[in-house]
């Protein structure tokens, strides 16, 4: 993005090359694909919809207001997603749900600095950016994982690649495709495909099957700090006391909320 790059090229980009890694995934281990199954192509391409949405709104919160801002606010959209869920009775309202959306909602506060709009350096385009790459990743784990009984997880991913690829060609300009490739920066574009999509997602999802959910769910908790360390330590990048107050309270109310909602579901399966 220093280098003059719109969050949309570097958002088809990092999907791009993501389709390649998971597409020789798909042609190794081809076994159980489900590829001819309707309801496998329907929810992999929510699931496309969710990536590709998550990629550039995360892209685009980052441009407007840092690595650390951007990374928390994604890691806190499961509270909205409960919100959501009380509203429409998917959840039970709990006082240990509602007391963690209050403590996110405070870190969010602190973090922003959406208190003093004059000298918070975090934009409303940032924070709002920031809230929908999380929306949007929640649609991508809704359509996941209710795709995962009709299919592979590789196939799943093709799909949904595929479909980041074919959403973000026009907005991401033909030309600035191909100027990618014959600029100075293009391993940067290669470099973040392979981390970013390529490798992570398949050492995700490999991991998920050798993780107990609550144990996940701690440790995703890393994701936002190592991004803010990296955003502080590599980028520059500032974080006041506040702030790293806020950013506190959200990953350990997020966290606890994780775990407290699978240990729940885990109660109720051994109970029936």
């Amino acid at each position: 993005m220093d280098k003059g790059w719109n969050p949309n090229i570097i958002a088809l980009y990092r999907g791009a090359v993501g389709l390649v890694f998971v597409l020789i995934w798909l042609t190794v281990r081809p076994q159980g694909n489900g590829l001819t199954s309707i309801k496998l192509w329907a929810w992999a391409s929510i699931a496309g919809l969710g990536v590709a949405g998550n990629f550039v709104f995360f892209f685009i919160s980052i441009a407007h207001g840092g690595v650390a801002v951007a990374a928390t606010l994604m890691y806190s959209a499961p509270v909205f997603v409960y919100i959501a869920s009380f509203f429409l009775r998917f959840e039970s309202a709990t006082p240990m749900k509602w007391a963690a959306i209050a403590v996110v909602m405070t870190g969010i506060v602190l973090l922003t600095g959406i208190y003093d709009i004059r000298a918070s350096a975090v934009t409303p385009v940032s924070v709002g950016a920031g809230l929908l790459s999380g929306l949007f990743y929640a649609v991508f784990i809704f359509g996941f994982k209710s795709a995962a009984p009709h299919g592979s997880p590789q196939a799943i991913l093709t799909i949904a690649f595929s479909l980041l690829a074919a959403i973000l060609i026009w907005p991401a300009n033909i030309d600035n495709i191909i100027a990618v490739i014959g600029s100075q920066v293009w391993w940067l574009f290669i470099l973040l495909g392979i981390l970013g999509a390529g490798v992570s997602f398949i050492l995700y999802i490999a991991g998920l099957n050798y993780t107990a959910p609550a144990v996940a769910s701690v440790v995703a908790m890393v994701e936002p700090v190592v991004a803010s360390l990296f955003g502080v330590l590599i980028l520059n990048e500032h974080l006041d006391a506040l702030q790293l107050c806020g950013m506190a309270l959200i990953l350990v109310a997020v966290t606890t909320l994780s775990i407290y909602s699978n240990a729940r579901r885990f109660s109720f399966r051994q109970a029936n």
